[in-house]
């Protein structure tokens, strides 16, 4: 049988793309005031957005060793012949680590973990580049290898109304929240090395979103592009955006749009916005 394809739940892949290529998705987890743990699957954006409201501290937790040892046994005991794991940046998350262990556990000769580096669709288009190899029938090696290179042509950028909620989950230093705020900056950031980092300063959400839009266009190249527009309760600025994007891009571009889950939205906060983009789409075979 193919290779099998494992993913978490912060790829947010398109709907209907999961099924399509038969990808394996484990939930990541969210919690409330410190409560037990609900798993992102059943804790959407909607569901965030009254935690935020009503001023719940919202935590989250990356997949256990044995939820993934789970998964992949799973896969090989239905018959694939190999997984192919790709998950979130080990610098934003324990899943990765986890999905080490859970690889020895099970058999590190079958069951390979790659580092997206990324989250969100910068983790999606390598799942889906490697899932298409997979049902072609590419071997282990082979489908490891496209989801290593689609994810590190991958460029994802996005911007905040404001850094706090990244400097609660500590995934932005205190100074630079500090500065952000104090300023009224809306700071443009990247997922660079697997990290977030600070890539411009602007003081406007419109500035931000222009600056998204040139950066996309320049990044997509001449050639064919799979972009995603995300966003987190800011559905017309990411829709505004998308449009933009397809008319810069014409044809050569796949431009999707979509809300990420309560994992990631809980670290961007409201009115974030975010583009991903892979330069000749993840068809290419990389």
């Amino acid at each position: 049988m193919p290779i099998a394809v494992v993913t978490d739940s912060t790829a947010y892949l398109p709907a209907g793309y999961a099924e399509t290529y038969a990808v394996r998705t484990v939930p990541l987890h969210v919690s409330l005031d410190g409560a037990a743990a609900i798993d992102e699957t059943d804790f959407g954006p909607g569901d965030l957005a009254h935690a935020f409201d009503r001023k719940h501290r919202v935590t989250t937790a990356g997949a256990t060793p044995e939820e993934l040892a789970r998964a992949y046994r799973d896969a090989l005991d239905a018959g694939a012949d190999g997984v192919v794991a790709v998950h979130l940046s080990r610098q934003l998350s324990g899943t990765w680590d986890a999905a080490r262990l859970a690889a020895r556990e099970v058999d590190p000769a079958l069951v390979r973990v790659v580092d997206s580096r990324s989250t969100a669709m910068g983790l999606g288009f390598s799942v889906l580049a490697a899932a298409e190899a997979a049902k072609s029938g590419a071997e282990l090696a082979e489908v490891e290898r496209i989801a290593v290179s689609t994810a590190e042509r991958t460029t994802t950028l996005f911007s905040v109304q404001t850094l706090e909620y990244l400097r609660r989950g500590g995934r932005i230093g205190t100074a630079a929240a500090v500065l952000g705020t104090a300023l009224a900056i809306k700071p443009l950031l990247h997922v660079h090395d697997g990290r977030i980092d600070a890539l411009e300063k602007v003081r406007t959400t419109t500035r931000a979103m222009a600056r998204l839009l040139e950066i996309s266009l320049r990044s997509a190249g001449s050639g064919s592009a799979a972009i995603a527009v995300h966003h987190l309760a800011a559905p017309e600025r990411a829709e505004q955006l998308a449009v933009r994007i397809r008319a810069g891009l014409g044809d050569s571009v796949d431009c999707v749009a979509s809300e990420v889950g309560a994992v990631i939205g809980a670290h961007i906060g409201p009115g974030a916005v975010g583009v991903v983009v892979l330069p000749n789409g993840w068809r290419s075979g990389a």
